[in-house]
């Protein structure tokens, strides 16, 4: 467990793996994408029982009041580490009210497991989180704008191991909302092993792993300069690689092309 796996968690219309959205928000709503990715992650395979994605808009009522299901959620049991590359998996796409969006809410299911070395073990939830993983927003949905949040597990944080040789899950979760957000994309090269890519300055640190081709796609980067370095696999014996300088602009995809590793 010694990097960060990125859940970018949820997206509206399971229509493939690529997460891209084709909606027109109306007059009078906005269209919101919530959106799952993967990035750092050193298990075999890590499962995530999806069973609703929920909003909260009126933040003037309890803690569990004001809680509305978005519908017509792709529930299911996904493994985070087949979306690699910058790979996302669409769970829902909906229109919904113009305004402001306080919370989001992810309810799992109990078929939540990391497979380690062959073996699946369970991942145990806690009793405070089983109503569900709240997660602040605080976003104003201006009508006819499309809206793209990731929900970004920090796994090395959120999966503990217990005494009794269990896991439990504890929740470290960024939101990125992607409405004026760039990407980085580009390939890796040799490619026979995966490579962790990282784009990093004062502020922001985001990382997403190359898929067997060595292509990887890091989404959700806030406009700014970054430094990218490609960290491949120990076993590789290959040396870091570093690029500086790399300018991401608002809404913009940056393609780097290929990057060799000597």
């Amino acid at each position: 467990m010694k990097s960060a796996l990125v859940l970018s968690f949820l997206a509206f219309t399971l229509f493939s793996c690529s997460g891209d959205d084709n909606g027109t928000a109306g007059e009078d709503t906005a269209q919101l994408t919530v959106s799952m990715t993967d990035a750092p992650g050193d298990f075999d395979a890590v499962f995530i029982d999806v069973e609703d994605v929920m909003i909260k808009t009126d933040m003037d009522g309890t803690e569990d009041e004001g809680w509305e299901s978005l519908g017509e959620v792709n529930t299911g049991r996904y493994d985070l580490l087949e979306l690699t590359g910058g790979v996302t998996q669409v769970l829902a796409d909906v229109e919904v009210p113009a305004g402001y969006l306080g919370q989001i809410r992810l309810v799992l299911g109990d078929d939540n497991a990391i497979v380690v070395d062959g073996e699946e073990t369970a991942i145990a939830v806690p009793s405070a989180q089983q109503s569900g993983l709240k997660l602040q927003v605080d976003q104003e949905l201006e009508a006819g704008e499309q809206y793209v949040f990731l929900l970004d597990f920090d796994v090395e944080e959120s999966i503990v191991r217990q005494g009794n040789g269990g896991f439990s899950l504890k929740p470290v979760i960024r939101v990125s909302a992607q409405a004026g957000a760039g990407a980085i994309e580009g390939e890796v090269h040799p490619s026979e092993t995966r490579s962790l890519v990282r784009a990093q300055n004062a502020s922001t640190t985001i990382s997403a792993y190359t898929d067997m081709e060595g292509n990887f796609k890091i989404h959700g980067v806030p406009a700014g300069t970054y430094k990218i370095t490609v960290i491949p696999d120990v076993a590789s014996n290959l040396p870091e690689f570093e690029e500086d300088n790399v300018v991401v602009e608002a809404n913009e995809t940056v393609n780097l092309e290929t990057l060799y590793i000597d």
